[in-house]
Formats: structure tokens, C-alpha cells, sequence
């Protein structure tokens, strides 16, 4: 009997791939903006990729590779919508966040981390660390027990985690701390010399860095441009030019000149060892200059009393199109106030915040007391501080103490020393300047009452200090050390000096000697053999004739 075949089954085809919507991950590379992101990040939702972990993982990676605000926020809810994070998902978001303006976050979600079960690898510790020294002495603590984590976990010899605790103790100012870390580093590299170079450079201790510096070569280790950018800067501070212009030549050689930070750092060192010609011709060579590069020759030529050329530098750099920053206007108002340009300091200082948005800093309202000082306006300075939209410090009282002095103002100073003192009472500077003006003004008893206060407070006063550049080393000088700590020869040749000055015209000004009943010779003996005539003094023996003498002091000069 035939058989009907049976109807074919009717099957429904299967769901077809929309072939218009483009594959989510393949748009990453060419994204360039979190706008960006957010779309693709759309796009995953619609194609139901929105919990797929390699789709997950990517997106965070983007987000915290140029991190801001939003897009850390943003990784922070991909992160959250992950089940059971890995170790390197953890790390990518502590280094994004270590990079943020939040780097605090870093430890707050390795806290959860710790409570999840996970523990950190040797990529999570710089991170962390990382985070810490951002965050600064606040995060010190935090920083300390990462660090007893790490011992823990045997990863404290791990190079990346000494030099990001190199990198923190440093920031927390606790340099000893962070040199025990490098000590203990069997084979140091020219990472961990940079951390540490750096260190002692930012702790304004130039000395020991370059120190450093001559170590890190006598290894044979090749200095990169971050090592130059440290080692230039203390050359700047020493006023080691010799140094600074075999250095100079090594970055040229070596082609490390094509680095803006480095030329920045150049100038900034020229400028500071007296040489403007030098630093104007680094900046000229340069083929591409940015903010800093700018405002480092803005600061140099103010710092060379050529306030006007600051201003045209200015100028020029708003023709270039260049945007400025909170150091280009700091130039800009010493240069006004070295040169006496109230009006225009003004003017400068009120269009950082109205034209180009940069809220004034404590070292922006220094510079205006200063101005109005210089130019006399010592009122109007006081004025000016007492009605900050901050508190005021210590500092902005002592620049305006400083104006009292230079225009002999003692009944203001007076004022501004009870302001001081109610904030610090332990600089010695402080009691110095304004003994100084009693002293001016005959005024002994209250000299010897100062002196007094001092001692009753155990306030010591600095020592002036000046170095000196000869045959590549150092030397240095203080005042108050007495006669007898140098040689014969340095103490003739200056008491024959100061005979050489005084028939040229010369008069030792003893009207700021303490002591009220000490003769005028005595009074003289005791200015004689301060610390920069002693430098003076020592290069006029130690140099060849017509050889420039430079001279750095801690303290203004005599």
C-alpha cells in the first residue's frame, strides 16, 4: 500500500547576525574620547555582550588609561558588575585610579579586595603605593602597611616596589626612610637611582644627589633623561654650573636634548648659575615649546631683574598660542615686582583668575605682598593679607616683615611680628630682622629683649651659608662659625681685601650689629667674616684672573 509521503517539517531559520552592527571591541582602538567609549559601550548592551568579561575587561582598561573623573566612575560600575574580579582586573583599576585625582580609591577597593579573599601580586604594590605618595603624608600609614604587606609576602625586593616606596617615603619627606629602601637593593638600576636621585633632589638636599649621580655613572649605568631632569636641577640649586655644563654636552651627545622637559631643565639651571645668555640660546634651539618650557623663561629673565623682557616673553607666547599656567604667572608678578609695576602686577594677577580660570596660590599672593612692599605700599600690603579669601601663613606675614625692614618701618613691623608669632614663634629669621631694625633705630633694650625671647623660646637662629664653584667641587661657608675656622691665608686675604675696599670708598655697615656696647671696630670684626665674603674671597684666591666668581647663599646677601 503507498505511503503519503509526510508534509516537510517546517523549521524556523536560524536568528541571523545583524552584519550592520558593528563588532564592539573592534571600535576600541580608534575611540579617542569617553564619549566614545560610552557609545561602544551601548553598542555591547544591544548586542547582549554587556556581562562578557573579556567585553568587561577592555572597556576598564580604556577607561583607566588616560583616567579622569568620570571614566574611573565609570570603570568603577563595569568593575562592580563583575561576579568574582581576578587579581589583574584589581591592578588595572588601582593603577587607574593611582593616576586620577582620587588616587585615595586605590586603597578603598583594595580593602575589599582583602575581604573578597584575593591577595596582591608584585604589579599590585606600585600601584598602591603609588596611590599613597599621591595622596601624600596623610596616606603615610597607609603607605607603611602596604609596605609591611609586601615583606610579608616576600615581594619587598621586587625592583618596581622598592622604587615606588623609594617614591613615597620621599613624597612624605622622610628621605632617610626611602635611602635605607635603596640601600637594600643588591643591584640597583638606573629606575631606582632615577627614584632616589629624585628624592634627595626634591628634598632640596643637591649634594647628596649628585652624589648619587657620580655613583650611578661610575657603574657604568646609562642616565636617562628623568636622571637629568633631577640631576640639573640640583646643579641650579648648588649653583654648580661646571657640573651643569658637562651635563649639558652629555644631553646633546647623547641626543636627550629632544626631550621638552629636559631643555626646560636647562634653562631653569643656566638661569639660576647666572647664565641668562646660556639659558635664552636653550630656549631659542628648542623646536617645540610648551607651557613649562615658556614660563621657565618667563621666571628666568625676572629672576635677572629684566622684568619687561618677562612681559614681552609673555606676549610672544599668547602669539604662539600657548596656554599659561599657575608658574608662568608667578614670572610674570615677579618680574612687576622687581621692576615696580604695581598696576601691571595687578592687572596680571586679576586676569590668572577672570580671563584664563587659575586660582591664585599661596606663592601668587606672596608675590603681590611682595610687590606692594618693594614699591612701599606697606599699608596696603598689610591690607592685602588680612583679607585673603584663605587663612594666611607664616610666609606672607615674613615677606611683608622683610618690606618693614628695607623701608624702616619699625612701628609696622612690630604688628607684623605679633601676626607672625601667632601663628610660628620658632624661626629665627623672624627675631633677626626686626632686632635689626631696633637696632636702627637705637632702640637696645628691646634688641637685648629679643635676644632674650629667643633664648627663653630655644629658637636658634640659620646660619647664613655660601657656596662656592671651584675646579668642580663645591665648597661651602657659614657665618658665625668664627674666625678660626678657615685658614691664615683666606682670613689675611680678606682683612686685606676689606683695607682695599675702604680706600675705594667702602664703609662697613655696623648699625645692624646686636650688641649696643660693643665699639665700632669690634662691630666691624664681626661683619668682617661673613659667609660670602669668605666665598668671595676664596675664589678671588682659587681662580685664574677675569674668572667669573659665583656665589649661592641660603640667605639674602650681606
Amino acid at each position: 500500500m503507498a505511503t503519503t509521503p509526510s508534509p516537510p517539517i517546517t523549521q524556523s531559520p536560524p536568528p541571523k547576525l545583524c552584519t550592520n552592527t558593528p563588532n564592539a571591541l573592534s571600535l576600541l582602538p580608534r575611540c579617542t574620547s569617553f564619549r566614545g567609549l560610552k557609545q561602544i559601550h551601548a553598542v555591547t548592551i544591544k548586542t547582549h555582550l554587556q556581562n562578557d568579561l573579556n567585553v568587561l575587561t577592555k572597556l576598564i582598561n580604556f577607561c583607566t588609561q588616560n583616567p579622569t573623573t568620570s571614566s574611573m566612575e565609570h570603570a568603577h560600575l563595569l568593575f562592580d558588575r563583575i561576579p568574582e574580579p581576578d587579581i589583574v582586573l584589581f591592578n588595572t583599576m588601582a593603577r587607574g585610579y593611582s593616576r586620577s585625582k582620587t588616587p585615595i580609591r586605590a586603597i578603598f577597593l583594595f580593602v575589599e579586595l582583602l575581604n573578597s579573599g584575593l591577595l596582591p601580586d608584585d604589579y599590585s604594590f606600585p600601584s598602591l603605593l603609588k596611590a599613597c605618595a599621591c595622596v601624600g603624608a596623610e596616606a603615610l600609614e597607609e603607605g607603611k602597611q602596604l609596605h609591611c604587606f609586601a615583606i610579608k609576602l616576600g615581594l619587598n625586593s621586587n625592583l618596581y616596589v622598592c622604587t615606588t616606596l623609594i617614591n613615597l617615603y620621599a613624597e612624605c619627606s622622610d628621605v632617610e626612610a626611602a635611602r635605607r629602601i635603596f640601600e637594600n637593593i643588591s643591584e640597583p638600576c638606573v629606575v631606582s637611582y632615577n627614584a632616589i636621585i629624585t628624592a634627595y633632589a626634591r628634598s632640596s638636599r643637591p649634594n647628596e644627589a649628585l652624589s648619587l649621580f657620580r655613583e650611578l655613572q661610575e657603574r657604568n649605568l646609562k642616565p636617562t633623561d628623568v636622571t637629568m631632569l633631577s640631576a640639573l636641577s640640583s646643579c641650579a640649586l648648588l649653583g654648580s654650573l661646571d657640573l651643569g655644563k658637562w651635563i649639558h654636552e652629555y644631553i646633546k651627545k647623547y641626543g636627550l636634548d629632544k626631550y621638552v622637559k629636559v631643555n626646560t631643565a636647562l634653562i631653569d639651571m643656566h638661569a639660576k648659575c647666572g647664565r641668562l645668555d646660556d639659558a635664552v640660546s636653550v630656549f631659542d634651539n628648542m623646536s617645540g615649546k610648551d607651557t613649562q618650557a615658556w614660563s621657565a623663561m618667563i621666571v628666568a629673565y625676572a629672576t635677572h631683574g629684566q622684568g619687561h623682557k618677562s612681559i614681552l616673553m609673555f606676549e610672544e607666547m599668547m602669539k604662539a598660542q600657548v596656554s599659561p599656567d599657575e608658574i608662568t604667572f608667578l614670572g610674570l608678578l615677579y618680574a612687576c615686582s622687581h621692576t615696580g609695576l604695581v598696576d601691571e602686577g595687578w592687572n596680571y594677577f586679576y586676569s590668572m583668575r577672570d580671563k584664563y580660570g587659575i586660582v591664585p596660590g599661596i606663592k601668587h599672593y606672596g608675590c603681590m605682598v611682595d610687590l606692594l612692599g618693594r614699591a612701599g605700599r606697606l599699608d596696603e600690603a598689610y591690607r592685602f593679607i588680612d583679607e585673603l579669601p584663605i587663612k594666611s601663613t607664616p610666609i606672607l606675614w615674613r615677606t611683608l616683615l622683610s618690606s618693614c625692614s628695607s623701608h624702616n618701618n619699625l612701628g609696622l613691623a612690630k604688628q607684623v611680628i605679633e601676626r607672625i608669632f601667632e601663628l610660628d614663634d620658632s624661626h629665627g629669621g623672624d627675631y633677626v630682622i626686626l632686632s635689626n631694625l631696633c637696632a636702627r633705630a637705637g632702640r637696645w633694650e628691646d634688641v637685648d629683649y629679643l635676644r632674650k625671647l629667643m633664648k627663653d623660646r630655644g629658637v636658634l637662629k640659620v646660619p647664613g651659608c655660601s657656596s662656592i664653584e671651584v675646579n668642580n667641587v663645591v665648597r661651602e661657608f657659614f657665618s658665625g662659625d668664627g674666625v678660626h675656622s678657615y685658614s691664615t691665608d683666606l682670613q689675611k686675604a680678606l682683612d686685606e681685601l676689606v683695607k682695599e675696599l675702604k680706600m675705594v670708598g667702602y664703609v662697613p655697615d655696623t648699625s645692624l650689629v646686636h650688641h649696643g656696647d660693643m665699639e665700632d671696630e669690634e662691630k666691624e670684626i664681626a661683619l668682617r667674616y661673613h659667609s660670602e665674603k669668605l666665598a668671595i674671597t676664596f675664589g678671588l684666591l682659587n681662580t685664574p684672573p677675569g674668572t667669573t666668581i659665583r656665589v649661592v647663599k641660603n640667605l639674602r646677601v650681606c
